[in-house]
């Protein structure tokens, strides 16, 4: 991993070691690596490292910490007033760890993620394998929110220690992907989580919370709280009557 960003990684390399994220480029914004594997063990490094893979079916495997960095402290989250109504409404059940697979396999197809156009061609078969691995061995997570019986929108990410790191989202129905998220947000905060990684900035991220901080700071962040004790699996959600307690109506007495 001499010369230049980015770096080669050699595949058969077993200290899963990645450069120093100050030695990314700006253009494009924090490319590190190329090269490597997806194996659990690298994967792992990369994240607790403030690293993420993120390449399409026809590239080599690419490498990212970009600076600034997205992320979303938990007791910031922002609610819009339409999306309060609908999680009164509780027109969705939302489950955690049910159907990891149906969501990648959802996430990786073209979608409109509550108006946020997304085509998804990042999550190639290789990248779908990897993360239902990881998934496997306890590291990566899933949000259902269910209509019914039927998948209407989703997330899946990676947790290490109390620290989230988001991956994608989709959504069939209007606002299914918004109310997984706040569910898990919410989740998290319970559980004493302390940073959500959202990656890149968007205005649809910003809508709910999400911030820019320095990358230095975030890799301080990681470095607190990555080696924290995480939450036993397969995750199981809080009623939510419980978890939402300040949006939902008030029950009358005596009912």
């Amino acid at each position: 991993m001499r010369g230049l960003a980015p770096y080669w990684i050699d595949p058969r390399d077993r200290t899963y070691r990645f450069p120093d994220v100050r030695l990314a480029l700006r253009e494009p914004d924090g490319l590190l690596a190329i090269g490597g594997d997806l194996s659990p063990q690298r994967l792992e490094a990369a994240y607790r490292r403030g690293i993420f893979p993120w390449f399409n079916h026809d590239q080599p495997i690419l490498w990212w910490s970009p600076d600034p960095r997205a992320v979303l402290f938990p007791e910031r989250l922002k609610i819009s007033r339409s999306l309060r109504k609908t999680l009164r409404k509780q027109v969705f059940t939302v489950t955690f760890d049910r159907a990891f697979a149906d969501v990648i396999e959802a996430c990786s197809g073209p979608r409109n993620n509550d108006g946020m156009a997304d085509p998804g061609t990042w999550i190639t078969p290789e990248m779908k394998q990897a993360y239902i691995q990881l998934h496997e061995t306890g590291l990566a997570h899933s949000v259902e929110c269910w209509q019914g019986d039927e998948l209407a929108g989703g997330l899946y990410g990676v947790a290490i220690g109390n620290t989230f790191f988001g991956e994608s989202m989709f959504t069939r129905v209007t606002d299914a992907s918004k109310v997984a998220f706040v569910h898990l947000v919410r989740q998290l905060n319970q559980w004493g989580f302390s940073l959500i990684d959202c990656q890149i900035h968007s205005t649809h991220l910003e809508s709910l919370g999400a911030e820019s901080i320095s990358r230095e700071r975030f890799v301080q962040l990681l470095d607190q709280h990555c080696n924290k004790p995480g939450i036993p699996v397969p995750w199981k959600m809080d009623e939510s009557e419980k978890l939402l307690g300040d949006l939902l109506p008030s029950k009358r007495s005596g009912q």
